[in-house]
């Protein structure tokens, strides 16, 4: 019988027995009409995605299987061209018998590195320090209140980066201490236009950027999915309702309400990626560049985590859409 390995330390031609996490399941079929299933296997540091061809014993297996379920598989796995796989000889959904076995859904689920108490508690003391006395202040400081609990479970993206537990939290964290260093930078260099960008807004929008993705996602069984508002509003829209609702409540003015709503909905820039307007002010310039950066680290790291090939470049075949070169090994 093999024995029980973790997914993320397997290597290529080792059989296993797993616990994984069914993250998608999706019907799909061939230009030639044959149906097949593509479907993602992942546990806290790595995922597999493959298709499972109708014409394999293991198809009729996944009729019962829906995305979130955490499950048993004896399996390969297998790293080729066209990226890693699983070749499964047996699969089940996983029962609590199993935990005997070294079965824990908190390990199959990834996560932040870092403490979630600890990022949030960092997040607050940046806003203390940064936001002055002003009723920015006071927004920013109530809605890491209210919302603490989504706060700190919530991704920041389902797929591209920071998709894990505390991820939005890290993110945000992130972004913030860019968007501190960018304004610290521009008022040294040039003293005399210092109050051409709001400190004040530009820390308080990055600290807001995403806060609407609380909304945008709700938690399944195993994995986050996008609720029907996030669907139909995205998290820039959201994000700007949970501003206006709590500016109202604080009595935030509306000059500052504006401004700091459009940073929120002009973070992403471009249409394409879900902004109802690009930055047109500098706090809302500093914001998107701050996120952009940090959003593309993440997606960078993912490319390179998930590329099992021994090239010095990555698949094109990745969320950036064209190769990466990986870092340089030890």
């Amino acid at each position: 019988m093999p024995n029980i390995v973790p997914l993320s330390a397997l290597e290529p031609n080792q059989e296993a027995d797993i616990f994984a996490l069914l993250a998608e399941k999706e019907q799909k079929q061939t230009k030639k009409d044959k149906p097949y299933l593509q479907v993602l296997f992942r546990d806290f540091k790595r995922e597999v995605r493959f298709p499972i061809w109708s014409d394999l014993p293991i198809y009729e297996e996944f009729h019962s299987l829906q995305p979130g379920m955490f499950c048993k598989l004896r399996a390969t796995y297998r790293v080729n061209q066209f990226g890693s796989q699983l070749d499964i000889q047996r699969i089940r959904q996983a029962i609590e018998d199993d935990k005997k076995d070294g079965f824990d859904p908190l390990m199959l689920r990834p996560k932040s590195q870092f403490p979630v108490d600890e990022m949030l508690g960092e997040l607050q003391t940046i806003a203390e320090k940064q936001l002055g006395k002003s009723k920015l202040r006071i927004l920013v400081l109530k809605v890491l209140k209210d919302y603490r609990p989504a706060i700190l479970s919530c991704t920041a993206a389902r797929y591209h980066h920071h998709c894990f537990i505390g991820g939005l939290l890290e993110h945000t964290l992130s972004v913030t201490k860019i968007a501190v260093a960018l304004v610290n930078h521009y008022h040294a260099l040039y003293p005399n236009r210092k109050k051409d960008i709001s400190r004040e807004l530009a820390v308080a929008g990055a600290i807001l950027h995403d806060i609407g993705k609380i909304r945008e996602y709700e938690p399944e069984a195993g994995s986050m999915k996008h609720s029907v508002e996030g669907e139909l509003l995205g998290h820039a829209v959201l994000g700007r309702d949970i501003v206006r609702e709590t500016a109202k409540e604080v009595e935030l003015e509306d000059h500052l309400r504006i401004r700091l709503e459009h940073i929120i909905i002009t973070h992403q820039h471009y249409p394409d990626w879900g902004a109802a307007k690009p930055p047109m002010s500098l706090e809302a310039m500093l914001v998107h560049h701050a996120d952009s950066c940090d959003a593309l680290l993440g997606c960078f790291w993912n490319v390179f985590e998930q590329d099992s090939g021994i090239d010095l470049l990555t698949s094109k075949k990745n969320v950036v859409g064209y190769p990466l070169l990986k870092p340089p090994k030890e």
